[in-house]
């Protein structure tokens, strides 16, 4: 495993994440959220490295 880009563990729990789920939330029970995976993703600032 090594040089492998390990992500490191986001604190769900901070005002930050939540404020920013909240956000997302939101949007899907509006109606607006198209990809619910892709937004929480980007929303907390989760990266996928695909090879």
């Amino acid at each position: 495993m090594s040089g492998e880009n390990v992500q490191q563990p986001i604190d769900l729990t901070s005002p930050e994440s939540f404020a920013a789920g909240q956000e997302v939330y939101d949007r899907i029970e509006s109606g607006q959220c198209q990809d619910v995976p892709a937004e929480l993703d980007a929303a907390l600032g989760i990266t996928t490295d695909q090879n």
